[in-house]
């Protein structure tokens, strides 16, 4: 794997159907850990970190946000379109929070 300086990304995904019944979000794992084995053979790293399925309250569509690291936004692209996964906002993270920061207060 090549040495590259990965960046933390955030994205939003608009899934056109559901994505909160298990299959579905199987499915969507498989696809993603697919691109980024190709991404990987291909000397590119990216890291799914983590992601949280979102029922939307309408009931209309639902939606993940997704925690990815990569060297670039046009790698976050190749993977989620390799994936057939949407993109429906792409943003480079800032920092974190979480019990760890509670903690040193």
């Amino acid at each position: 794997m090549a040495d590259q300086d990965l960046i933390d990304f955030g994205i939003w995904r608009r899934m056109d159907g559901a994505i909160t019944d298990e299959e579905a979000k199987q499915k969507a794992l498989e696809a993603s850990q697919g691109a980024i084995a190709e991404l990987s053979e291909e000397g590119i790293e990216v890291e799914w970190v983590r992601t949280d399925v979102l029922e939307d309250p309408d009931g209309d569509t639902d939606r993940a946000y997704c925690h990815y690291r990569a060297p670039s936004e046009e790698v976050i692209k190749e993977h989620s379109e390799r994936a057939g996964l949407p993109v429906t906002e792409l943003t480079r993270m800032d920092d974190q929070l979480d019990q760890e920061h509670l903690e040193q207060l």
